[in-house]
């Protein structure tokens, strides 16, 4: 036993970091950035596009205003979900058809929109592997054909875009209150290419401008020479923008907002942070709350602070971002410590189920990003994580009192 905790505690004080999700803002953000955002990965496979595109991937349709959209939305069902059908073009691949099913599967886990497959519905997205990157805004009528052309768009990011996209959002660079949080430099473009910043008349529902949602276009988007910037955030200008990496927790918000969706769902996209839960919070939206922690990369090291759960309530961890996904901790209940867990990937999902007349329940974590170690320290009283050069003790408590 003292082998095992000598070589697991080794192995966290060598590799277990926590990460920022971006490194320090400086001018020129690509430089900072490993791989391209969404909208870079977009323009670059849509340089070919033949069919009649604005802002680089949305399809124009002539039927239909281009910037007012009363007919956007799918309609919920009796459940209050709202059902998108949808088909896969069968020349993709096998890890193709994967990748796609999970980045849409995502939106069925965090909101009521939930694309399903497609049976005999008159109306049903398309996804074909045509040329580029493209999709129509919201829902169109008969079959809707969403362009995700192979390898170029085959990014988790590309393929949420382009979903949100089909139930009714615009890029975020385009919201009505867009100057009031960034300058356009139209000094900076060429202006045919004006028209792609185009103000969109929709609704903010009162959530905050997202610099970092999947639907925001990055700092150079149509820069006549890919130098100076055609998009600088205020106040702040070197605040990073674009990602690729899928929906931000503002992306979640906003789709339950536009659907009316009275679901407790709340997203984590940081390498590190905290969140807390309780019965008042799960049983005024159906009795279940998830919270879906999804970091850059590497593995999540997760350590509950507190906790007082009733014995009609429960918590349950999952290893992955849906409920199909290996269960880490099973429905756990009671007051005291619990031991922490770690996922083997970028995904963990946290589920609370409380029942109508539990009023006592609640309980707080946090978490943190941890390189290599495919397995935490589960059986120490504390353990070394390295910050910087620093070395800083966290002491984690026993077992919990009660286990269902």
């Amino acid at each position: 036993m003292q082998g095992m905790k000598l070589a697991l505690l080794l192995c966290l004080a060598g590799q277990a970091l926590p990460r920022p999700m971006y490194q320090a803002p400086i001018k020129d953000d690509r430089n900072s950035r490993p791989e391209p955002t969404v909208f870079e990965v977009i323009q670059a496979a849509n340089r070919d596009v033949s069919v009649l595109l604005k802002e680089s991937d949305v399809a124009v349709n002539l039927n239909r205003n281009a910037r007012k959209c009363s007919t956007c939305k799918w309609p919920k069902n009796a459940n209050g979900m709202v059902p998108v059908p949808y088909v896969i073009d069968p020349q993709y691949s096998s890890s193709d058809v994967s990748l796609i099913n999970s980045a849409l599967k995502e939106f069925e886990v965090m909101t009521c929109v939930q694309f399903v497959n497609r049976n005999s519905e008159p109306d049903y997205l398309s996804i074909e592997p045509g040329t580029g990157c493209w999709s129509y805004i919201g829902r169109i009528f008969g079959k809707q054909t969403v362009s995700l052309a192979t390898p170029s768009c085959m990014v988790y990011g590309v393929v949420q875009h382009e979903a949100m996209h089909n139930i009714g959002f615009f890029h975020e660079h385009t919201r009505l209150d867009r100057d009031t949080y960034i300058d356009i430099l139209w000094q900076n473009m060429d202006q045919i290419n004006y028209s792609n910043f185009d103000v969109a008349d929709g609704n903010t529902f009162n959530i905050p401008y997202d610099y970092t949602s999947v639907m925001h276009y990055h700092r150079y988007a149509y820069s006549k020479n890919n130098i100076l910037p055609t998009i600088v955030p205020k106040p702040d200008p070197n605040v990073p923008i674009g990602q690729r990496l899928g929906m931000s927790s503002l992306d979640v918000m906003k789709i339950n907002a536009n659907y009316a969706c009275n679901l407790c769902r709340a997203k984590l996209v940081t390498a590190s942070g905290s969140f807390s839960g309780n019965s008042s919070l799960a049983n005024s939206s159906g009795g279940n709350c998830l919270w879906l922690i999804q970091i850059p990369y590497n593995k999540i090291f997760l350590q509950f602070n507190y906790l007082n759960i009733a014995s009609t309530d429960y918590i349950k961890v999952y290893d992955g971002y849906t409920k199909s996904s290996p269960v880490l901790l099973d429905r756990t209940y009671g007051s005291g410590s619990i031991m922490p867990l770690v996922s083997s990937d970028r995904n963990m999902l946290l589920e609370f189920v409380s029942s109508a007349g539990s009023v006592v329940s609640k309980f707080t974590v946090s978490y943190v990003t941890v390189i290599g170690c495919s397995y935490a320290v589960l059986l120490l009283g504390s353990v070394v994580i390295t910050k910087g050069m620093q070395l800083e003790m966290f002491s984690f408590p026993a077992v919990p009192s009660k286990m269902k």
